[in-house]
């Protein structure tokens, strides 16, 4: 009897919900010819069951919603992109602890003769996409727009006349943990959203917090966002690209300042996290602290690879190099 390829696909679905807290073998199995990501999950499979024990954790159980995005049929081959939505459970010293995140990947399926294998499995890690050039040489189509957003949301008494002058305010860390939480998982409509997103979202955050923008009329200085004016980008670099954050966060004298600190216990809730996956120097993710584990660890949420009260140091993605680097931020409370 001739099978459906969604017959693969569930079996594809369901192995990928049990390697997120289980790396055994069963004796049903989807058919993965592409041994690339086999030898990948593998190794991932093998540094998570280190990750949850170097942490003191256990992992209880995952749920994994999946939904077809996209999909190509044509004579005997099937592409789909599919969009993963992992919840999952975890203990830790009796505190019961969870995190979710969304995950998109692309398969090929091919028939075999009545049935179907998976001949590729691409998984893309959206947060090593920051942008590598310099700032002066930015070009908006890394950071394309989505359609049909209204005009964004701002603040007319920071984006007034004498914004440089604005007096000090305290940083309130909790709303900008609240607006993270309310828009880990989709963009907020009276913004902008870009393909690449995360420092975007986390500069939405501090603003929610109370951080007053410093606008210079420059994209290369301050820290500003006016969305698209007479059909040109209007935003300074550091709002949205991961490295510019991360060089005005480290030098800032006013306004955003932040203090470098040693260790991820140094964090507060609403402190900023940035990561350098390949060591280099350059910095291509930022997350924002929303919660702490039984141990003190800070729990991020982050936006291009949608993340909630995520551990922090991305082990579990596959933009996680060896080489992998990172810089703790703690926002000054008096800005």
């Amino acid at each position: 009897m001739r099978q459906d390829w969604k017959n693969t696909l569930y079996l594809y679905v369901d192995q990928h919900n049990r390697s997120e807290v289980d790396d055994r073998n069963y004796a049903v199995q989807a058919p993965i010819e592409d041994m690339e990501y086999v030898m990948k999950a593998s190794e991932r499979a093998r540094r998570l069951k280190l990750w949850y024990r170097e942490r003191g954790t256990i992992p209880l159980k995952s749920e994994t919603k999946a939904k077809i995005v996209r999909k190509h049929e044509g004579d005997g081959e099937v592409a789909v992109d599919v969009e993963f939505h992992v919840q999952r459970e975890y203990d830790q010293q009796g505190v019961s602890l969870f995190d979710e995140r969304i995950d998109i990947e692309r398969l090929t399926l091919n028939r075999d003769g009545d049935s179907w294998i998976i001949t590729r499995v691409e998984t893309p890690a959206h947060e090593r996409h920051g942008s590598k050039l310099d700032d002066e040489d930015y070009e908006a189509q890394h950071y394309a727009e989505r359609p049909n957003r209204s005009m964004p949301l701002l603040n007319h008494d920071v984006l007034g006349m004498n914004m440089r002058t604005q007096k000090s305010s305290p940083y309130r860390r909790e709303r900008a943990v609240q607006y993270a939480e309310q828009w880990w998982n989709e963009p907020n409509p009276r913004f902008l959203s870009f393909e690449v997103d995360c420092t975007n979202y986390v500069s939405q955050c501090l603003f929610a917090g109370g951080v007053p923008m410093n606008y210079t009329g420059r994209r290369e200085t301050g820290w500003w966002y006016k969305g698209m004016v007479n059909g040109q980008e209007s935003w300074s670099y550091s709002w949205a690209v991961a490295n510019s954050l991360e060089r005005l966060l480290a030098n800032s004298a006013s306004g955003l300042r932040a203090e470098l600190v040693a260790q991820p216990t140094d964090l507060q809730l609403g402190d900023v996290i940035a990561y350098d996956w390949d060591g280099d120097g350059h910095f291509q993710h930022t997350t924002i602290v929303t919660a702490f584990d039984a141990n003190g660890m800070p729990l991020i949420n982050a936006h291009t690879t949608n993340s909630r009260h995520r551990y922090w140091d991305y082990q579990d993605s596959y933009a996680w190099t060896e080489a992998t680097q990172y810089r703790f931020f703690h926002i000054i409370d008096a800005l």
